[in-house]
Formats: C-alpha cells, structure tokens, sequence
C-alpha cells in the first residue's frame, strides 16, 4: 500500500469503521461533504458491527455516534444510501409501540442473518470476546425463530393478545400457581400483553429487559410445562411440533459450553477473554449435543463455527445464511473514500468474503 487512501480502504474492507472515521479527516483529497458521507456510512457500520439495534436505520447515524462524527455534525446532506438503512430498519427493534416498520418484531430472520454475518467477522478478526456475546444474543432470543413460525410474529406485544391472550391461557396469570412460568417470566408475559398501548418509555423499558424474557416463557411453554394452557392447546399438531422441536434446541443453547463462556468474559465475573481455540473447543461440544436433536447440525455449513449456520436454519425453519450487510457497507465506503466521487478499482479487502478478514 502507497497511499492513505488505500490504507483506509483496506481499513475500510476489514470493517475498522471506527478507525477510518478518525482517519478521514485528518488530510487529503476529500471534501468535508466526503468526510461527512464517510463518518456517516462509519457510524451506520459500528452500529452494524455493534448489533446496536436500537440505531438501525437512523438517517442520521452519525448523532451520538461512538466514532468520530464532528465533521458529520457540521454538515449538511450527508446521509447514508437509503438501500442500506431500509435493510437495517428490518433488523431494528421499534422504539415506539406503533411505528409502523414492526422490523425484528415482525420477523427476527433478518436480524439472525446480519448476526451470522457480524458473528462470522468478528471470528475473522480475532475478537472471540464479540463471537460470544453473539451467540449468546443468538441464544436469548431463538425460542422466537420457533415461535414466530406459528405465531406469524417475533412477539410483538401489538399481536401478543390475539396470540396468547384467549380464554384458557394462564399467559401472564400470577394467580395461576399451576403455570411453570418464574416470576421474571409471568411479569414479562403480563407486559407483553400491555405494553403496546404504554409511552414510549415504558415500550423501551419492557425491549431492553423483559422481551427476551418473554422469549423465553415461550420456551417453557414448548418444552417445559405439563398442564398445557390455551397458547400451547391450540396450536396444530404440526404446530406443536414445529415448536417443541425449535425450542429444544434453543433451551439446549441457552444451557450450553459456548454460552457459559459469557460468564467468564470481561462483562461477566472472571474477567477473561477465550482464545480461538478455547472457543472453538467450547463450540464443539455445544455442537455435539445439538446434532443429537438435529443431525443437521453436525454436517459442514462452511460458518466460521462449523454448524451454528445450520442451528440457526433448523431453528427458522429455512436456509438462514449471513447476511451481506456489512460488506456492502464496507464497499460503499470504499467508494465514499474515492475523491470527488471516484470509484475505487476494485471492492474493498474481505467485503465480499468475511473468511479474508484473518
């Protein structure tokens, strides 16, 4: 590499969004409108690489950005290309109860394909600490890959009560002492028939600590109680089926050996950081006792962790690959980096291919 601009472009290809957004302004051939576009499209990708759920799709990512943004806040018309912020947005959780795009609510898919893509590239990179947390991500919320496939939703509580809430269901019942479900869980399931007609505050309050709550009171719902309430009694045998099978796997998740690593992580109480190896030990016996429910499991799926492609997949109930999210902001960068809105003479180093980013 001769040149800055070929060393923020491969920057750029290696998703190093924080970097590069520091790096632009501090000379060159760019405008500050380039440097602008270029701080925009390096906060919207952080936030991707982040999984920070709550921004995506913001038309201004830049706002209160943890990359650098003071150029972006000084100008004007800088944005990022709607095609990338319209895909975000069907990974975003709503942050009001009626906004219209219900993304990760209405369907969790596209939100688990942008998560095998960041968990793939953060496994490229090194960063084993983010894979785990990725997966551990993946394992709070895959009761809902199961569930939404019966229910036609991820839980949204805009739904919820024609979902669960008939005559018959003990959903959210602190009276019915003959319901599994614990506390935490009956007070989740309770909002979640509530809270779609709170302010938005308290509709945050219930995404950030009680929807994966939620998620998981459906498990036990599948696969953990024995008097069989209304929002079990009515589904269809295949229904039941389709269910309990999904939310064994995701119960067999929550509890796994790559999970556990969560808690040793610097977040957690032991304040250590896994190595590759120690990850990909730790994967493989998850694996194993997966593939004893789903066979599939055990067969190569070329992911970075051989078969969580495929867990995730059975779990949907349809080929699930990575999304192409970030490699295609990772290329729009590159060009955002040409000056004067040159293009670059080829894509950016990994953008296309998450397995060169090692």
């Amino acid at each position: 590499m001769e040149t800055a601009h070929e060393v923020l472009v491969a920057l750029a290809g290696r998703y190093a969004f924080a970097e590069v957004a520091a790096l632009a302004s501090t000379g060159g051939a760019l405008t500050t409108l380039d440097v602008a576009r270029v701080q925009q499209l390096c906060a919207f990708g952080q936030r991707l690489l982040d999984l920070d759920a709550e921004d995506f799709g913001e038309s201004n990512p830049a706002a209160d950005a943890n990359t650098e943004h003071a150029v972006a806040d000084s100008v004007d018309g800088d944005s990022v290309p709607e095609p990338l912020r319209e895909r975000a947005l069907a990974c975003r959780m709503p942050q009001a109860p009626r906004e219209p795009h219900r993304g990760a609510l209405g369907s969790m898919r596209p939100a688990y394909r942008l998560l095998l893509e960041v968990i793939a590239a953060r496994f490229h990179r090194g960063e084993t600490n983010a894979v785990v947390a990725g997966v551990h991500i993946a394992s709070e919320y895959a009761a809902l890959l199961a569930w939404e496939r019966v229910l036609g939703h991820a839980a949204d509580p805009a739904r919820m009560p024609a979902s669960v809430g008939s005559d018959g269901s003990a959903w959210g019942d602190f009276d019915d002492r003959e319901c599994p479900h614990t506390k935490p869980e009956k007070s989740a399931a309770r909002r979640s028939l509530l809270v779609a007609h709170e302010n938005a505050a308290g509709w945050r309050a219930y995404l950030d600590r009680q929807h994966s709550n939620t998620a998981h009171a459906l498990s036990v719902c599948a696969v953990g109680c024995h008097r069989r309430c209304a929002v079990y009694s009515r589904l269809s045998a295949h229904q039941a089926e389709v269910v309990t099978y999904g939310c064994r796997l995701a119960e067999a998740l929550n509890g796994s050996a790559v999970v556990k690593l969560r808690h040793s992580a610097p977040v957690g109480h032991g304040f250590g950081v896994p190595s590759r190896r120690e990850l990909l030990e730790a994967w493989g016996r998850t694996r194993a006792s997966l593939a004893k429910i789903a066979p599939a499991i055990g067969e190569e799926d070329g992911f970075a962790l051989p078969g969580f492609a495929a867990l995730v997949s059975e779990l949907a109930g349809e080929p699930m690959r990575p999304d192409t999210l970030l490699a295609d902001t990772a290329i729009a960068l590159a060009s955002a980096l040409s000056p004067r809105g040159g293009s670059v003479t080829g894509p950016p180093v990994a953008a296309a291919d998450t397995s060169s980013l090692s």
